[in-house]
């Protein structure tokens, strides 16, 4: 088992104290409803925990979305607290700010046992600032005797619910935070080969920490989604109108020269992909076609005898790399399904776009067969992969899809996961092995 290197609330008497736990409920809400409950439903292991310790109170924080450290209605934690009451089958209340006498006054006479929800920290700048004061203000406010982090999403941060608070109150993780730590670091450190990584994204500037992690780590690493546009231009391949992180181009040059040489030292693959499915438009409505970007395999096959014209296997100026094409796919499935253990973050196109008319999402065919694969259903092998899903737009669309229960791991953070597989220190992580 891997060393977490910090407390949590398994080593830690929560009888009768005041319970601060920061969670990390920034999920999707429109239109008065929480249209996403992932965030919310993992951190119910933690909440029944610490319930069932009797604590004297259970004092909840957390953020949604960057209302800027001011008030915003639309960003308000209300709604999510309605539904994580739902979820949790007990009531929850509400208090509508953090910090200050009001919260003071109406947190002064808590019943037993009783659970209760801030409003968003954000609305003070002093979180994002981690701000000592506000810290202070936080713990005055609640009278809390604990704090228990468990929010890994945000974990990547320096703010005040993550480094500043734990100079001020007794310090321990939740289980929430201990299952993240502990998967992705053993994952990380030891996992079961052969290793594949599904890397998607829009920046690949966001991504190289994470890709020469895997170029290290993999037996085989597939570059998908706009990450792989950026691989396409520095083989001068044209990609039209495509998203591409244009001012680090050298970065997937210098990702490629790493997988050569790692390749010519071990058994070790980069896959990136061969065709793409193309449009005019991203909002689903427009025709899609399947474009060849390394060869013209397919159009001289339907164009025989005569010679395909460049317009069948080159993506034009106006359209749009919007997902993998159906050879790409095929390629990643059967190393997906050969694989012990396959990690995941980025879709392989924009998987949030709906069909119409009954039709099926045009660009999420790439991600689809790649979740079938790792989950195991498109797969011929008695056992499926031990995996690891990380990132924000593919928990999203697993979620959207009812598939979230079918993987090992789906982390709830996006950056957070992504930093910590690359190797890095989290800030609200270390604050919490300093204790």
């Amino acid at each position: 088992m891997v060393g977490l290197g910090f407390k949590t609330v398994k080593d830690i008497n929560l009888k009768a104290k005041r319970v601060l736990l920061r969670a990390d409920y920034n999920v999707p809400v429109h239109g008065g409803k929480v249209e996403g409950d992932f965030r919310l439903r993992q951190s119910i292991p933690t909440l029944e925990y610490i319930l069932k310790q009797k604590p004297a109170a259970l004092i909840i924080v957390s953020h949604l979305g960057r209302p800027a450290g001011k008030p915003d209605n639309a960003l308000s934690l209300r709604t999510v607290g309605k539904e994580l009451a739902r979820l949790l089958d007990r009531d929850i209340n509400f208090i509508a700010d953090c910090v200050g006498e009001h919260t003071r006054k109406a947190l002064a006479d808590l019943k037993p046992g009783s659970i209760v929800l801030l409003e968003n920290l954000r609305f003070h700048a002093g979180e994002e600032n981690n701000d000592h004061n506000f810290a202070q203000a936080l713990v005055e406010a609640t009278a809390a005797e604990v704090f228990v982090q468990d929010g890994f999403g945000t974990a990547h941060r320096a703010h005040a619910t993550y480094v500043a608070i734990t100079k001020l109150l007794p310090s321990v993780g939740g289980l929430l935070l201990e299952k993240e730590v502990q998967t992705i670091e053993k994952v990380m450190s030891k996992p079961e080969r052969p290793l594949t990584a599904v890397i998607g994204g829009a920046k690949i500037s966001d991504k190289i920490a994470v890709l020469k992690r895997f170029i290290e780590l993999a037996d085989c690493m597939a570059v998908v989604g706009a990450l792989a546009n950026n691989f396409f231009v520095a083989k001068d391949i044209k990609v039209g109108k495509s998203l591409v992180d244009k001012g680090n181009i050298d970065l997937a040059e210098e990702i490629v020269d790493l997988a050569d040489k790692e390749a010519r030292k071990r058994p070790f693959k980069l896959l990136i992909p061969v065709d793409g499915v193309v449009s005019n438009s991203t909002d689903g409505r427009a025709p899609t076609r399947i474009v060849e970007l390394n060869s013209a395999t397919l159009a001289d096959i339907e164009a025989y005898p005569k010679t395909p014209p460049a317009s069948s296997h080159t993506v034009a100026a106006d359209e749009l790399i919007l997902d993998i094409g159906p050879m790409s796919a095929s390629e990643i499935v059967g190393t997906v399904e050969m694989s012990r253990t396959v990690v995941w973050s980025g879709t392989c196109g924009m998987a949030e776009v709906k069909g119409i008319a009954g039709a099926a999402a045009p660009f999420a065919h790439g991600s689809q067969l790649v979740a079938e694969a790792m989950i195991g259903e498109s797969n011929s092998h008695k056992s499926k992969p031990f995996s690891l899903v990380g990132g924000g737009d593919t928990t999203a669309y697993i979620e959207d899809e009812g598939l979230a229960d079918e993987f090992s791991h789906v982390s709830t953070g996006g950056s957070a996961s992504l930093e910590l597989m690359a190797g890095n220190k989290l800030p609200g992580i270390e604050a919490l092995k300093k204790k």
